[in-house]
């Protein structure tokens, strides 16, 4: 694979514009783009621009996709600064994550868990990559 190759994390969601916005302003992302029926498909793209990575949201008109197969589908976000670890923390809460407990006892130990309303979930981990406790 190509170091300069982007990354796309795709998903479905029952709930396509209230998980848009749970992301948009829990995790500060930007909308990049949307669409709307593309062969019965709407979704978004968020992300921060000119970064190699995204998340996609799906909805397919006339299915049901449902929650979160386990509670171990998550994205880990490394945030080793204090101030900016509990600024995002607020930020999920205030978006409408609901803090839990973690699936892997490690998260709890380097920060904490919260989950959408998909069932999905995001770590704030309070350490950088590569930082083992």
């Amino acid at each position: 694979m190509n170091k300069n190759s982007v990354i796309r994390i795709a998903r479905p969601t029952d709930n396509l514009e209230l998980i848009k916005n749970q992301y948009l302003n829990g995790l500060g992302f930007k909308l990049l783009f949307e669409f709307k029926d593309h062969e019965g498909f709407d979704g978004v793209i968020i992300g921060h621009e000119n970064q190699p990575y995204h998340l996609e949201f799906t909805h397919h008109r006339g299915t049901t996709v449902g929650k979160s197969p386990t509670k171990d589908h998550l994205l880990a976000f490394y945030i080793p600064n204090e101030d900016e670890y509990n600024s995002q923390c607020k930020k999920l809460l205030d978006a409408g994550f609901i803090k839990v407990k973690s699936y892997n006892p490690y998260w709890d130990y380097n920060g904490s868990t919260y989950e959408d309303n998909d069932g999905y979930r995001i770590v704030l981990a309070k350490i950088s990559f590569g930082e083992h406790h």
